[in-house]
């Protein structure tokens, strides 16, 4: 009977039956991984089994193709986060984001860092700024780990490695300002604290934002624009209310 004892990220929770729960969780040497939990939405559990709590887990299963059951016990709780909209939403989309676009039991433990680490960062930062400008750089990392990698290293067309300020929607590669010239409307902007240039205001945030969501959403999602996008689109609005 395989046994995976490990930390782990919660991402996602369905109910399943009466009472039990089917949960998505990110580990950091066995990837995503889904179980069973028996009772996963009673009392006890629900507060254990919420997005972006950190847990150790015990997956057991009898056989490779049967979904394994799952038990937890709370290492970290970002319950009071969820008091607060702009926390829950981050924690929302980024948990959701994950849990949707990975292959399960594919170790990428550049991706479970990352996502460690911004959730932190979300609950620690005195400004919505700081994580909002990492949850860009972890989109952009997803894209690339799973193979829609973006080439913001050198210009598409003359391959200069300066002056890069916009992002073929093709291609997903850099384009120059003077190559853009004239074809800036058909271009995404590159904000330039992608590639290092600056620090990140909430103007480049934004356009960061537009950019990897328009390479998320062509390589992930296609014609689903239902609950994962609208996760992004809320954490987006409730971001511009902040700024507004």
């Amino acid at each position: 009977m395989p046994v995976i004892r490990t930390s782990a990220i919660i991402c996602t929770v369905r109910k399943h039956g009466e009472n039990g729960a089917v949960v998505r969780l990110m580990t950091p040497e066995h990837g995503l991984q889904a179980g069973y939990v028996r009772g996963g939405l009673s009392r006890t559990l629900r507060p254990v089994l919420m997005p972006a709590n950190l847990v150790q887990a015990e997956l057991r299963s009898r056989s490779a193709d049967q979904l394994a059951g799952l038990t937890v016990e709370l290492a970290q709780s970002r319950a009071p986060f969820f008091n607060e909209p702009l926390a829950a939403a981050a924690f929302g989309w980024a948990t959701l984001l994950t849990a949707s676009v990975l292959p399960e039991a594919a170790a990428y433990p550049r991706i479970h860092a990352a996502l460690l680490a911004l959730l932190d960062l979300v609950c620690a930062s005195p400004s919505a700024r700081w994580w909002a400008k990492a949850m860009v750089e972890y989109e952009r990392l997803l894209l690339g780990e799973l193979g829609f990698g973006l080439d913001l290293s050198r210009c598409a067309v003359t391959g200069e490695t300066g002056n890069l300020t916009h992002v073929s929607p093709r291609s997903g590669r850099a384009v120059s300002a003077g190559s853009a010239h004239g074809y800036a409307d058909r271009l995404l902007p590159l904000p330039g604290f992608l590639i290092g240039y600056e620090d990140a205001g909430w103007d480049a945030i934004f356009e960061g934002f537009a950019l990897t969501g328009h390479f998320i959403e062509r390589a992930f999602f296609g014609d689903r624009r239902n609950e994962p996008l609208a996760a992004r689109q809320m954490m987006l609005d409730r971001l511009k209310r902040v700024v507004a």
